[in-house]
């Protein structure tokens, strides 16, 4: 990522992923068409994560441990602009479109999304602290199996799920267990999806744009 183009000056506190956790592997999904909504996402400017400083030395611990093991991160989405997850509410609502029902959400109806936890008008990632993240075998870069893709909407999403094989879960437990050691908190609905418990701005949604 270091040959993107970034902002001069983020706002205060936050940092680019990529500028602390170097190693990491970026696939920043809703810079692109990769993703639910099947097009680039309002506030990705560019294919970059950033999120907030305290979160981002939190995580490069985490990284630093995995690494040991054998593993690295994959990050997919970091801090969220709110014009983004306007967007997809407004995706969400627009019972037409349903370009990738088959590749997101194809045993659900897009209109459930938002009471069943998919979806909401407000993230936690437009506080800047919750990652959407993965592992990767460290020598080869490829993806660890954890049972389902990134932002796929159902239950075999859930960290629970009796969907996924033992290895599987074993997986994504490996994942979980780092991240809570340094102070992350899970989502159930969502194994890749976590939060700074004493995240520095709890109650503040930002909307400044990822570039």
């Amino acid at each position: 990522m270091n040959n993107v183009a970034k902002k001069n000056k983020l706002p205060s506190g936050f940092v680019y992923l990529d500028e602390v956790i170097p190693e990491a592997q970026y696939q920043i999904r809703y810079y692109s068409k990769y993703n639910f909504t099947g097009a680039p996402v309002s506030g990705y400017k560019s294919p970059l994560a950033i999120s907030t400083s305290k979160a981002a030395y939190a995580l490069k611990k985490v990284n630093d441990e995995l690494s040991a093991n054998g593993y690295i991160l994959r990050i997919y989405d970091a801090y969220r602009p709110q014009k983004a997850v306007n967007r997809f509410v407004a995706w969400s609502q627009d019972t037409s479109d349903i370009i990738n029902k088959q590749l997101y959400y194809p045993e659900l109806d897009k209109r459930n999304l938002f009471k069943l936890g998919f979806i909401s008008k407000k993230s936690g990632h437009s506080r800047g602290s919750t990652i959407d993240l993965t592992l990767a075998d460290k020598k080869t870069g490829a993806l660890v199996d954890m049972g389902s893709p990134y932002d796929f909407f159902g239950e075999i999403s859930y960290y629970n799920t009796t969907l996924v094989s033992t290895v599987q879960h074993q997986n994504r437990k490996i994942l979980k267990d780092a991240m809570v050691k340094q102070g992350f908190k899970p989502y159930a609905k969502e194994w890749w999806h976590f939060t700074l418990i004493n995240e520095p701005y709890p109650a503040k949604y930002f909307d400044f744009n990822v570039e």
